[in-house]
């Protein structure tokens, strides 16, 4: 099992913001929310803010603290669409059927949330995935963070497949609660309390139903976008440029700016920029990096026009952008494209 660190913020504060709401809480209110997490009310409403696994563990108890509702857990569930995880969503409902879904989450599950690790094991003619906890978690959460993530599944599952999973079945860590009835609600599938793992298990042939939603294309350039992702998050989680890179990649391309970067690690620009430094690199780098490597992307993965991909990566002048361009590559985009593999036919640029 790996070793989470608790100080490095990695977690999109958008879901604790999802939160929030299901709680009815107004402005004036999320302090409470926050208590034990050192974040500011100002912090915590900025789109940019990534929070510690430690923080977002102490928003959940607070929540479990505030909600007048036991069914708290298993309605936040259902407001975590796929939509919710950014270019991880975007990949899942893409996805050609259930188990290369379940794999994209399992893969880059760590892109988004890094307090769980999937495993997927195939049994005969089911489908077994487990979700394991990286840290020792009270029974409380362990019951709240299951009923979110098994809610948040079966929306996704049924989804894909066009229906729901009544043939799936789960096994629950926590102990059976009060208001088990409801469950049946939430989760169409047979369930378990008290086991001494949590796994959920689908039919294998359940799995493998096309996806009348899926786009290949779609699904390709969301996977190298995640694929960029994991790769820029695997160097060194503890070093500023990871936290940037982070952000950035959790938002839409090039609108973050310096300043909300700054205010979101609870440094100031010129703190943020002497980080970089020491790192031998600046914030613009980074933001080119990441751009430069989304732009090549795009370019050679599909026929989308220069100028649809200037507008996806946030530039509102084409010129502008294939003035980027041809900085980062010493090539204008369509030179690019005609000299590493353009397919038979040409592109449409």
């Amino acid at each position: 099992m790996s070793v989470v660190n608790l100080d490095v913020p990695s977690i999109p504060s958008s879901y604790s913001r999802l939160a929030a709401r299901q709680l009815g809480l107004q402005s004036r209110d999320v302090s409470e929310l926050l208590a034990g997490t050192r974040l500011s009310v100002d912090q915590f409403l900025e789109e940019s803010t990534l929070l510690s696994a430690d923080q977002q563990l102490r928003i959940l108890k607070n929540c479990l603290r505030i909600a007048n509702d036991e069914l708290f857990g298993l309605q936040l569930g259902q407001r975590l669409t796929s939509p919710t995880h950014g270019a991880l969503g975007f990949l899942v409902n893409s996805s050609p059927d259930l188990l290369a879904a379940l794999k994209a989450f399992q893969a880059f599950l760590p892109t988004r949330m890094n307090l769980a690790q999937l495993e997927i094991v195939v049994e005969g003619e089911w489908l077994a995935l487990s979700c394991k906890f990286d840290m020792e978690l009270e029974e409380a959460l362990l019951r709240l963070l299951s009923e979110i993530f098994t809610v948040s599944f079966f929306d996704t599952a049924e989804f894909i497949v066009g229906r729901p999973l009544s043939e799936a079945s789960i096994c629950f860590m926590h102990e059976q609660p009060d208001y088990a009835a409801h469950y049946e609600a939430f989760i169409p599938a047979t369930i378990e309390f008290g086991a001494d793992a949590y796994v959920l298990k689908v039919p294998l042939a359940v799995c493998k139903i096309q996806n009348a939603s899926a786009n290949h294309e779609s699904y390709r350039m969301a996977l190298k976008h995640c694929e960029a992702m994991l790769e820029q998050l695997n160097s060194n989680t503890s070093s500023c440029q990871y936290q940037l890179q982070k952000m950035m990649l959790s938002h839409p391309p090039g609108v973050l700016s310096e300043e909300e970067a700054a205010a979101a690690m609870f440094i100031c620009k010129r703190t943020l920029a002497r980080r970089l430094k020491q790192e031998g690199t600046s914030f613009r780098q980074v933001r080119d990096e990441i751009l430069s490597q989304q732009a090549k992307g795009y370019l050679l993965d599909s026929q989308l026009p220069v100028e649809a991909i200037a507008e996806l990566l946030n530039y509102h002048d084409s010129a502008n952008f294939r003035r980027a361009f041809k900085r980062w590559f010493n090539l204008t985009p369509d030179q690019y494209r005609r000299q590493h593999g353009a397919p038979e036919g040409g592109w449409k640029t």
